[in-house]
């Protein structure tokens, strides 16, 4: 059983974000950690891989400048290996050209199953797994909560707000998964100090067979024009019981169209 997990590595939310002037897009010039939201991800491959008795994990990412210390935290979860697609080109890309290059490297790596976050938090569109599904002409199963392996087939309990459906779908398969669903492992000091020497294959857009006119900000089909501070959140109205504040309550609620 070969598990890949796709991983992004964004900068670190403890730290204020900040663009890039010239791009409008978020700077990555610093250091990226893994996004918090990914972890759940690698902890249910890990499990996934220890039920079925064996297998291996497989981390894919990409990133600018060849980083790998977001990398480096799911390897001392236990992934097994890493796969980093790095080139300057890719700066700018877009959701879609972002899936196109997560699929041409998941196509190198022939897993049996793909997971993802179901969206990242650091720019929150959740459409690049689906359109790495369709890419890869796989089923996708979104949002789950539980993923079990049942011999050709794995067993989602896919949630909803009125609790979860079951689906079962054959593999391969790319499965989006909920954040907060396990408690992903911490990396122990023996997983840590192994983590440094497990593999960590760096791909260019070449070695994926893509040119740079499917990547970057010039092939992005969305374009970011300007940027604004947000506006400083206004005083609540107050009402005062003089009797009458449930009309005024009830003027209120159907001034905002709530009734």
């Amino acid at each position: 059983m070969l598990i890949a997990v796709c991983v992004k590595q964004i900068p670190d939310p403890a730290s204020p974000g900040a663009l890039d002037p010239t791009t409008r897009t978020l700077d990555r010039s610093g250091k990226l950690i893994m996004d918090d939201s990914d972890s759940y991800g690698v902890e249910l491959g890990l499990r996934l891989a220890e039920a079925a008795g064996g297998g291996e994990v497989v981390l894919v990412s990409m990133a600018p400048r060849s980083e790998t210390g977001g990398l480096r935290t799911a390897l001392a979860m236990g992934a097994a290996r890493a796969v980093l697609v790095s080139d300057p080109a890719l700066s700018g890309s877009d959701a879609l050209s972002t899936a196109k290059v997560l699929a041409a490297a998941l196509r190198r790596v022939g897993a049996d199953l793909v997971l993802a976050a179901t969206e990242s938090t650091d720019g929150y569109t959740g459409t690049v797994p689906a359109q790495v599904a369709e890419l890869l002409g796989l089923p996708s199963v979104t949002f789950a909560k539980s993923i079990a392996l049942e011999g050709p087939e794995v067993v989602v309990q896919r949630q909803t707000e009125a609790g979860y459906d079951e689906v079962r779908c054959p593999l391969p398969a790319l499965v989006t998964v909920t954040a907060g669903v396990v408690d992903p492992r911490y990396p122990s000091f023996k997983g840590i100090m192994a983590a440094k020497s497990k593999p960590v294959d760096v791909l260019s857009l070449a070695d994926l067979g893509l040119g740079p006119e499917v990547v970057g900000g010039a092939a992005a089909g969305q374009e970011l024009v300007e940027v604004r501070d947000a506006e400083a959140r206004a005083g609540g109205e107050v009402v005062v019981d003089d009797g009458s504040a449930y009309e005024q309550i009830v003027e209120f609620l159907e001034r905002v169209k709530v009734i």
